[in-house]
Protein backbone atom coordinates (compact mmCIF):
# COMPACT_ATOMS: atom_id res chain seq x y z
CA UNK A 1 0.00 0.00 0.00
CA UNK A 2 2.69 2.74 1.04
CA UNK A 3 4.65 1.68 -2.30
CA UNK A 4 1.48 2.55 -4.06
CA UNK A 5 1.01 5.78 -2.87
CA UNK A 6 4.69 6.47 -3.47
CA UNK A 7 3.95 5.98 -6.99
CA UNK A 8 2.23 9.04 -9.44
CA UNK A 9 -0.26 8.02 -11.71
CA UNK A 10 1.13 9.86 -14.43
CA UNK A 11 4.84 11.43 -13.52
CA UNK A 12 6.62 13.69 -15.19
CA UNK A 13 9.74 12.32 -15.94
CA UNK A 14 10.57 8.85 -16.88
CA UNK A 15 9.35 5.95 -14.73
CA UNK A 16 9.65 2.13 -15.04
CA UNK A 17 5.68 2.03 -15.47
CA UNK A 18 5.34 4.01 -18.42
CA UNK A 19 7.15 1.10 -20.47
CA UNK A 20 3.93 -0.85 -21.22
CA UNK A 21 2.67 2.75 -22.60
CA UNK A 22 5.88 2.76 -25.17
CA UNK A 23 5.73 -0.90 -26.30
CA UNK A 24 2.34 -0.21 -27.86
CA UNK A 25 3.23 3.25 -28.72
CA UNK A 26 6.00 2.49 -30.40
CA UNK A 27 5.07 0.53 -32.86
CA UNK A 28 1.79 1.53 -33.64
CA UNK A 29 3.64 4.53 -34.69
CA UNK A 30 6.37 3.07 -36.65
CA UNK A 31 3.90 1.32 -39.01
CA UNK A 32 1.49 4.57 -39.20
CA UNK A 33 5.08 6.34 -40.17
CA UNK A 34 5.79 3.70 -42.55
CA UNK A 35 3.35 5.19 -45.88
CA UNK A 36 5.29 8.44 -45.39
CA UNK A 37 8.62 7.12 -45.73
CA UNK A 38 7.21 5.24 -48.70
CA UNK A 39 5.80 8.22 -50.20
CA UNK A 40 8.85 9.65 -49.89
CA UNK A 41 11.49 7.16 -50.90
CA UNK A 42 9.14 6.20 -54.35
CA UNK A 43 9.35 10.00 -55.34
CA UNK A 44 13.04 8.73 -55.76
CA UNK A 45 13.17 5.59 -57.23
CA UNK A 46 14.88 5.26 -61.05
CA UNK A 47 12.29 3.38 -63.47
CA UNK A 48 14.00 -0.30 -62.38
CA UNK A 49 13.53 0.13 -58.86
CA UNK A 50 9.91 1.52 -59.27
CA UNK A 51 9.40 -1.74 -61.25
CA UNK A 52 11.57 -4.21 -59.31
CA UNK A 53 10.51 -7.81 -58.32
CA UNK A 54 10.32 -8.52 -55.38
CA UNK A 55 9.53 -4.98 -54.96
CA UNK A 56 11.76 -2.71 -52.61
CA UNK A 57 10.54 -0.63 -49.67
CA UNK A 58 13.81 2.04 -49.61
CA UNK A 59 15.08 3.24 -52.32
CA UNK A 60 18.57 1.73 -53.71
CA UNK A 61 20.06 4.69 -55.66
CA UNK A 62 18.29 7.86 -55.16
CA UNK A 63 17.42 10.51 -58.54
CA UNK A 64 15.71 13.32 -59.35
CA UNK A 65 15.02 11.53 -62.80
CA UNK A 66 11.15 11.77 -61.98
CA UNK A 67 10.51 15.34 -60.69
CA UNK A 68 13.00 16.08 -64.18
CA UNK A 69 10.98 14.06 -66.21
CA UNK A 70 6.85 15.70 -64.64
CA UNK A 71 8.64 18.67 -65.23
CA UNK A 72 9.56 18.54 -68.30
CA UNK A 73 6.36 16.67 -69.37
CA UNK A 74 4.14 19.51 -68.59
CA UNK A 75 6.08 21.78 -70.16
CA UNK A 76 5.57 19.52 -73.75
CA UNK A 77 2.11 19.56 -73.37
CA UNK A 78 1.45 23.00 -73.67
CA UNK A 79 1.07 24.10 -69.59
CA UNK A 80 4.29 23.86 -67.46
CA UNK A 81 3.60 22.36 -64.26
CA UNK A 82 4.26 25.71 -62.92
CA UNK A 83 1.51 27.14 -63.64
CA UNK A 84 -0.85 24.04 -62.50
CA UNK A 85 1.03 24.67 -58.73
CA UNK A 86 0.30 28.60 -59.40
CA UNK A 87 -2.67 27.78 -59.79
CA UNK A 88 -3.28 25.50 -56.61
CA UNK A 89 -1.18 27.58 -54.41
CA UNK A 90 -3.51 30.96 -55.32
CA UNK A 91 -6.77 29.16 -54.99
CA UNK A 92 -5.88 27.13 -51.40
CA UNK A 93 -4.74 30.44 -49.73
CA UNK A 94 -8.16 32.49 -51.06
CA UNK A 95 -10.34 29.48 -50.08
CA UNK A 96 -8.30 28.75 -46.40
CA UNK A 97 -8.36 32.27 -45.81
CA UNK A 98 -12.29 33.37 -46.48
CA UNK A 99 -13.32 29.65 -45.01
CA UNK A 100 -12.02 30.79 -41.69
CA UNK A 101 -13.20 34.06 -41.81
CA UNK A 102 -16.68 33.30 -42.92
CA UNK A 103 -16.72 30.32 -40.70
CA UNK A 104 -16.12 31.42 -37.39
CA UNK A 105 -18.37 34.83 -37.82
CA UNK A 106 -21.25 33.02 -38.82
CA UNK A 107 -20.78 31.02 -35.88
CA UNK A 108 -20.30 33.61 -33.59
CA UNK A 109 -23.46 35.04 -34.82
CA UNK A 110 -25.11 31.34 -34.26
CA UNK A 111 -23.59 31.04 -31.28
CA UNK A 112 -24.05 35.00 -29.30
CA UNK A 113 -26.88 36.40 -31.39
CA UNK A 114 -30.92 36.26 -30.81
CA UNK A 115 -32.57 36.66 -34.12
CA UNK A 116 -35.69 34.56 -35.69
CA UNK A 117 -34.88 31.15 -37.55
CA UNK A 118 -31.68 31.17 -35.42
CA UNK A 119 -32.07 27.36 -34.96
CA UNK A 120 -33.08 26.54 -38.31
CA UNK A 121 -30.20 27.58 -39.77
CA UNK A 122 -27.57 26.15 -37.39
CA UNK A 123 -30.29 22.75 -38.25
CA UNK A 124 -30.02 23.12 -42.05
CA UNK A 125 -25.73 23.48 -41.62
CA UNK A 126 -25.82 20.12 -39.23
CA UNK A 127 -28.60 18.58 -41.89
CA UNK A 128 -25.55 18.96 -44.75
CA UNK A 129 -22.92 17.29 -43.08
CA UNK A 130 -24.86 14.29 -43.78
CA UNK A 131 -24.63 14.78 -47.39
CA UNK A 132 -20.99 13.50 -49.28
CA UNK A 133 -19.98 15.34 -52.54
CA UNK A 134 -20.96 13.00 -54.91
CA UNK A 135 -24.78 13.36 -53.73
CA UNK A 136 -24.99 17.20 -54.31
CA UNK A 137 -23.18 17.22 -57.89
CA UNK A 138 -25.80 17.63 -60.10
CA UNK A 139 -27.71 20.45 -58.52
CA UNK A 140 -24.27 22.01 -57.66
CA UNK A 141 -23.88 22.01 -61.40
CA UNK A 142 -26.64 23.68 -62.17
CA UNK A 143 -26.17 26.24 -59.63
CA UNK A 144 -22.33 26.79 -60.92
CA UNK A 145 -24.23 27.32 -64.41
CA UNK A 146 -26.82 29.47 -63.76
CA UNK A 147 -24.36 31.86 -62.08
CA UNK A 148 -21.85 31.90 -64.96
CA UNK A 149 -19.00 30.24 -63.02
CA UNK A 150 -18.41 27.93 -65.97
CA UNK A 151 -14.88 28.32 -67.05
CA UNK A 152 -13.81 30.97 -64.71
CA UNK A 153 -10.77 31.18 -62.17
CA UNK A 154 -13.82 32.07 -59.31
CA UNK A 155 -15.11 28.50 -59.75
CA UNK A 156 -12.53 26.86 -58.03
CA UNK A 157 -13.55 29.04 -54.83
CA UNK A 158 -16.80 30.43 -54.27
CA UNK A 159 -17.89 26.72 -54.32
CA UNK A 160 -15.89 25.32 -51.83
CA UNK A 161 -16.61 28.51 -49.14
CA UNK A 162 -19.20 26.69 -47.26
CA UNK A 163 -17.83 23.99 -44.96
CA UNK A 164 -20.25 23.00 -42.62
CA UNK A 165 -17.89 20.73 -40.14
CA UNK A 166 -16.14 24.23 -40.13
CA UNK A 167 -19.31 26.17 -38.59
CA UNK A 168 -20.18 23.62 -36.90
CA UNK A 169 -16.91 23.08 -34.65
CA UNK A 170 -16.41 27.17 -34.24
CA UNK A 171 -19.65 27.40 -32.72
CA UNK A 172 -19.18 24.10 -30.31
CA UNK A 173 -15.95 26.42 -29.11
CA UNK A 174 -17.84 29.36 -29.19
CA UNK A 175 -20.67 28.46 -27.17
CA UNK A 176 -17.87 27.61 -24.13
CA UNK A 177 -17.16 31.43 -24.46
CA UNK A 178 -19.10 32.87 -21.11
CA UNK A 179 -21.84 35.10 -22.22
CA UNK A 180 -21.02 37.91 -19.36
CA UNK A 181 -17.78 38.67 -21.36
CA UNK A 182 -19.59 39.82 -24.54
CA UNK A 183 -21.81 41.62 -22.49
CA UNK A 184 -18.97 43.12 -20.18
CA UNK A 185 -17.22 43.81 -23.70
CA UNK A 186 -20.62 45.14 -24.99
CA UNK A 187 -21.14 48.06 -21.98
CA UNK A 188 -17.60 48.69 -22.35
CA UNK A 189 -18.57 50.16 -25.62
CA UNK A 190 -17.05 47.44 -28.21
CA UNK A 191 -19.13 46.62 -31.16
CA UNK A 192 -19.37 43.59 -32.51
CA UNK A 193 -15.93 43.59 -34.61
CA UNK A 194 -13.95 44.41 -31.84
CA UNK A 195 -15.48 41.46 -30.11
CA UNK A 196 -14.94 38.93 -32.64
CA UNK A 197 -11.57 40.36 -33.50
CA UNK A 198 -10.24 40.78 -29.59
CA UNK A 199 -12.47 37.94 -27.88
CA UNK A 200 -13.43 35.76 -29.97
CA UNK A 201 -10.80 34.39 -32.52
CA UNK A 202 -8.01 34.43 -29.83
CA UNK A 203 -10.00 31.90 -27.78
CA UNK A 204 -11.10 29.98 -30.54
CA UNK A 205 -7.79 29.19 -32.21
CA UNK A 206 -7.28 25.45 -31.86
CA UNK A 207 -10.76 25.19 -33.85
CA UNK A 208 -9.35 27.88 -36.72
CA UNK A 209 -6.43 25.82 -36.92
CA UNK A 210 -8.16 22.79 -37.78
CA UNK A 211 -10.50 24.09 -39.78
CA UNK A 212 -7.57 25.55 -41.89
CA UNK A 213 -6.63 22.31 -42.05
CA UNK A 214 -9.84 20.96 -43.44
CA UNK A 215 -10.16 23.74 -45.95
CA UNK A 216 -6.75 23.21 -47.45
CA UNK A 217 -6.82 19.78 -47.70
CA UNK A 218 -10.40 19.83 -49.24
CA UNK A 219 -9.27 22.73 -51.85
CA UNK A 220 -5.71 21.12 -51.99
CA UNK A 221 -6.33 17.95 -53.13
CA UNK A 222 -9.63 18.69 -54.96
CA UNK A 223 -9.94 17.18 -58.89
CA UNK A 224 -13.75 17.55 -59.39
CA UNK A 225 -13.58 21.42 -60.42
CA UNK A 226 -10.89 21.43 -62.90
CA UNK A 227 -12.42 18.19 -64.08
CA UNK A 228 -15.64 19.25 -64.38
CA UNK A 229 -15.83 23.08 -64.48
CA UNK A 230 -12.90 24.17 -66.45
CA UNK A 231 -12.26 24.26 -70.11
CA UNK A 232 -9.44 26.21 -69.81
CA UNK A 233 -5.88 24.32 -69.78
CA UNK A 234 -4.36 27.56 -67.94
CA UNK A 235 -6.96 27.41 -65.00
CA UNK A 236 -6.78 24.08 -63.96
CA UNK A 237 -5.07 22.70 -60.86
CA UNK A 238 -2.59 20.77 -59.62
CA UNK A 239 -4.14 17.98 -58.19
CA UNK A 240 -6.25 17.37 -61.87
CA UNK A 241 -2.93 17.52 -63.57
CA UNK A 242 -1.57 14.81 -61.51
CA UNK A 243 -4.32 12.93 -61.94
CA UNK A 244 -4.10 12.97 -66.06
CA UNK A 245 -0.24 11.42 -65.53
CA UNK A 246 -0.46 8.06 -65.94
CA UNK A 247 -3.56 8.07 -68.69
CA UNK A 248 -1.86 10.50 -71.19
CA UNK A 249 1.93 9.49 -70.72
CA UNK A 250 0.78 6.80 -73.11
CA UNK A 251 3.59 4.48 -71.35
CA UNK A 252 2.32 2.82 -67.58
CA UNK A 253 6.11 2.38 -66.75
CA UNK A 254 7.41 6.00 -66.98
CA UNK A 255 3.62 6.98 -65.89
CA UNK A 256 4.41 5.41 -62.36
CA UNK A 257 7.62 7.81 -62.54
CA UNK A 258 5.89 11.12 -62.84
CA UNK A 259 3.32 9.75 -60.46
CA UNK A 260 5.61 9.10 -57.36
CA UNK A 261 7.12 12.41 -57.74
CA UNK A 262 3.75 14.37 -57.94
CA UNK A 263 2.72 12.34 -55.82
CA UNK A 264 5.34 13.50 -53.47
CA UNK A 265 4.66 17.22 -54.26
CA UNK A 266 0.93 16.61 -53.35
CA UNK A 267 1.50 15.00 -50.13
CA UNK A 268 4.29 17.43 -48.57
CA UNK A 269 2.21 20.16 -47.63
CA UNK A 270 -0.49 18.05 -46.02
CA UNK A 271 2.40 16.69 -43.44
CA UNK A 272 3.91 20.57 -43.24
CA UNK A 273 0.70 22.05 -42.31
CA UNK A 274 -0.89 19.09 -39.86
CA UNK A 275 2.76 18.98 -38.16
CA UNK A 276 2.62 22.86 -37.34
CA UNK A 277 -0.95 22.99 -36.36
CA UNK A 278 -1.57 19.06 -34.95
CA UNK A 279 -1.76 20.60 -31.04
CA UNK A 280 -4.35 22.85 -32.19
CA UNK A 281 -6.18 20.41 -33.87
CA UNK A 282 -5.89 17.48 -30.62
CA UNK A 283 -7.39 20.90 -28.65
CA UNK A 284 -10.51 21.27 -30.98
CA UNK A 285 -11.63 17.53 -30.86
CA UNK A 286 -11.10 17.42 -26.98
CA UNK A 287 -13.10 20.73 -26.20
CA UNK A 288 -15.85 19.90 -28.91
CA UNK A 289 -17.63 17.57 -27.00
CA UNK A 290 -17.22 19.18 -23.84
CA UNK A 291 -20.60 21.42 -22.38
Amino acid sequence: MASFQGTKINPKKFHRSQLKFYAILIPMAIIMGLPIVFIINHAFKPIDELFAYPPTFFVQKPTFQNFEDLMAGSNAGGTPMARYLFNSIVVTLIVVFLTVLISTMAAYVLSKKRFRLKSTIFEINTLALMFVPIAVAIPRYFIIEKLGLIDTFWVHIFPMLALPVGLFLVKQFIDQIPSALIEAATIDGANDFHIYRKIIVPMVKPAIATIAILSFQAVWNNVETSDLYVNSENMKTFAFYMSTLTSTSGNTVAGQGLSAAASLIMFIPNLIIFIFMQKQVMNTMAHTGIK
